[in-house]
Parts: C-alpha cells; sequence; structure tokens
C-alpha cells in the first residue's frame, strides 16, 4: 500500500468519525442517558481536579442526582462506581471535556470505532475474508443488535474490553507478546469479564514458555494497581465494599441467581451444577489449549461465554463481549458446512437480531421511571455462543497445525 493510500485511508476515517460524533452528538442532547459512562465521567472528574475518591457518598450523590435528579431511593440501582481505581486511564480524556453532551458523542464514536475494529480482528482470527456485501452486514449487527445498541446507548466501557481481549488474541498468535500483555492487562478495568480469560492466559504462558507475554500482564497490571495505590492507598478496601454493596441493588447478576429467583429450590440446584459444570469443561478446555497451542483462540472464546454463566457477577449489558465467539462459530460454520453453512450463519445472525429486540421489547418493565431489562436476557447469547463454541470445537490435526503457526509467529 502506498503512501498515498495510507493519506486517503486517514482522510476517510477522520471523516467517518466527524459524521459519526455529529449524530451521535445530535442524539446525546435530545436522548438523556448514558449513565454507564455518566457514572465514570463524573468520577474521573473528582478525581483529576479534586482529588477525591470516587468511591465516596459524595461522589455518588452527583451521580444520583445527574441520573434520577433526586438521591437514589433503596429500591432503585445506586449509580456507584464499582471499577478498580486505576481505570481513570481510560475515561481521563473525557473528563477534561466539561460539556457531558460533547464527551459522551466522543465517548459513543470510540465504542462505535471499537466495535467495528472488534468486528474485523475476529474475522482475521477465524480467518474469514467475507463478501463486502456479508462484511457490510456483520459491521451493521456489530453496531445495532440488541446487545451492541444497549453498550452505545448506556456508554458500557464493555465494548473497549471486548477490543482489547480480541486485540490481545491476535496480538498473542502473531508474537506480539508486549501488546497482547498491554491489551490484557488495560481489559481488567471490568475484572469480572477480564478475570477468567487473564488467568487462562497467565496459566497458558507459563506452559509455553511465553515470559514476555507474562512479564507485560503482570507488570502492566503491577503498574496500574501501584500508581493507583501511592495516589490513594485505600482505594482496595473502598473497592473491596463497593463490590460487596453491588449485587444488593442491583437486578439478579449471575444465571444462578435467575434461577433461584424462578425457582426458588429447584433453581438453586440447577445453578450449582450449572457452574459445576462450566468450570469442568473450563478445565478441560484449558488443558487442551496447553497441549495444542493452536487452540488457545477458541478456549479464549469459551472461557469468555462460560465466565458469563459460572457465577461471577454480571449483567446482559456485558454480552456484547462475546461477539468474537459467534464469528468464530460462524466461520467454522462455513468453512465445514459450505452451503448449508452460509444458511445457517445467516438464519443466525437475523434470528439473534430480530429475536433479541423481539425478546426484550416484549418483556421490558418500568420500575420508578426507569426501564427494567428481563434477567432472561441471561440465557440466549450465552447459550448459542457455548453450544456452537463445543459443536464447532476444532480438532487436535488442526489445533496442531495451528500451533506450529503460533510457534513460529
Amino acid at each position: 500500500m502506498t503512501r498515498r493510500h495510507w493519506y486517503v485511508g486517514l482522510i476517510l476515517t477522520l471523516a467517518l468519525a466527524a459524521v459519526l460524533t455529529s449524530a451521535n452528538l445530535a442524539y446525546a442532547r435530545a436522548n438523556p442517558g448514558g449513565t454507564d459512562f455518566l457514572v465514570h465521567w463524573v468520577a474521573a472528574r473528582h478525581i483529576l481536579f479534586e482529588g477525591r475518591s470516587p468511591y465516596t457518598d459524595t461522589v455518588a450523590l452527583e451521580i444520583q442526582q445527574r441520573i434520577y435528579g433526586r438521591p437514589a431511593r433503596p429500591d432503585e440501582h445506586q449509580q456507584r462506581v464499582v471499577y478498580p481505581l486505576y481505570s481513570v486511564v481510560v475515561f481521563a480524556p473525557f473528563a477534561w471535556i466539561e460539556d457531558f453532551a460533547w464527551a459522551r458523542a466522543l465517548w459513543m464514536t470510540l465504542l462505535e470505532a471499537a466495535a467495528l475494529a472488534t468486528v474485523g480482528l475476529s474475522l482475521a482470527l477465524a480467518r474469514w475474508r467475507p463478501s463486502p456485501w456479508a462484511l457490510g452486514g456483520l459491521m451493521l449487527f456489530a453496531l445495532t443488535w440488541y446487545h451492541g445498541l444497549r453498550t452505545l446507548i448506556n456508554g458500557n466501557a464493555v465494548g473497549l474490553v471486548a477490543f482489547g481481549l480480541t486485540l490481545a488474541v491476535w496480538a498473542v498468535l502473531r508474537g506480539r507478546d508486549g501488546l497482547a500483555g498491554v491489551a490484557l492487562a488495560l481489559s481488567t478495568i471490568k475484572p469480572n469479564l477480564a478475570l477468567l480469560p487473564f488467568v487462562f492466559t497467565l496459566l497458558w504462558a507459563w506452559r509455553q514458555g511465553r515470559w514476555r507475554l507474562l512479564a507485560f500482564m503482570l507488570g502492566t497490571w503491577a503498574l496500574l494497581a501501584g500508581l493507583a495505590t501511592v495516589w490513594h492507598p485505600l482505594w482496595w478496601v473502598e473497592y473491596a465494599r463497593e463490590l460487596v454493596r453491588f449485587p444488593g441493588y442491583n437486578p439478579p447478576g449471575t444465571v444462578q441467581a435467575v434461577l433461584r429467583a424462578a425457582w426458588p429450590g429447584l433453581g438453586s440446584i440447577i445453578g450449582v451444577w450449572v457452574s459445576l459444570g462450566l468450570l469442568g469443561l473450563l478445565l478441560w478446555a484449558w488443558r487442551r489449549a496447553v497441549r495444542y497451542p493452536g487452540q488457545y483462540p477458541w478456549a479464549m472464546w469459551l472461557t469468555l461465554a462460560a465466565s458469563q454463566w459460572v457465577g461471577i457477577q454480571t449483567d446482559p449489558g456485558n454480552f456484547v463481549i462475546l461477539l468474537p465467539a459467534l464469528v468464530y462459530v460462524w466461520a467454522e460454520a462455513l468453512r465445514r458446512w459450505k452451503r448449508w453453512g452460509a444458511a445457517f450463519v445467516m438464519l443466525s445472525v437475523v434470528g439473534l437480531w430480530v429475536g433479541l429486540w423481539a425478546f426484550f421489547v416484549s418483556t421490558l418493565t418500568v420500575h420508578h421511571g426507569q426501564p427494567m431489562p428481563s434477567p432472561w436476557l441471561f440465557v440466549p447469547v450465552p447459550g448459542y455462543a457455548l453450544l456452537g463454541l463445543w459443536w464447532l470445537r476444532p480438532g487436535n490435526a488442526e489445533a496442531s497445525l495451528a500451533g506450529a503457526r503460533i510457534a513460529g509467529a
């Protein structure tokens, strides 16, 4: 590619970003919201300009006033900060923007770019080169399916975490262990999502002798946590308190809690077996990925899908993180089933788009003026991803060849 092509591409990218930001700004001014982003934008401004801990009641009260116009009632979401203190590095650039609508619009543009980049990296990892029409459809799906659009409207940083984890897998396969380690460490701004992928990659890197990957993962995380501790030594205690408090004011945050609420006796038993079964599946998958390094991407997507059901606190708003797993399933279906695979992919894309939106609209309730999605949204996407990843798991021969490519990266 010539320098002229790079310049043209840069100009087109900037023009697209300007158009998206303009549209996002118009939306942000006409539609109050972006509560996930608002919480951390307010917290980051307190950290940067007042040197105040984001976990204080003062910060929580300001956030509640901005969202509800009053302090939150005991039975409402308390909108408190439940990210580690070092997450401020992600929100700091936007905290300097005093106008929230502008900050939100630029944040939405960043999330849109992250969603498109996640699709691109996922396609590269799956070795899938769709036609321009199919690529456009996948990009449109990523931005407008229920979990994708919910991420954009609420301003959930999960979009960046999804990109970071996908980038890490892409970098691991290409031997760029420094980039992979930094991306994985930054993904821990949402520890509930990054915990199992982080632990899995640590174990995998250790067994493969990827010491640079280990060093960058642990070193970057230690640097982030260490700098936060120097600034505010007690943040660990305050953060732990918020984690303990969070389930008490949040809707059911695990599929186990959803099952218990639906069937108080039987649901608890089913939930325990789901957790144990998934933990067993992960141990089996991790062991195979250690033996066959080429299975690392598949095992990572399986880890992401299983972590949504294993019992770690999460929310259906985080399921955009499973987009790379869906791309893997669709690419494998096309590769193995040819014509029938194309029908399967089309039905899956259309079915997930229509089905999730129809289910959301038909089950939506309102509590104190706030929309409350059905907790049963915990089921469709992780369930689809887990079934697809198991059904289309790689064979040993394929994994050995892919492992050789990783070793030679």
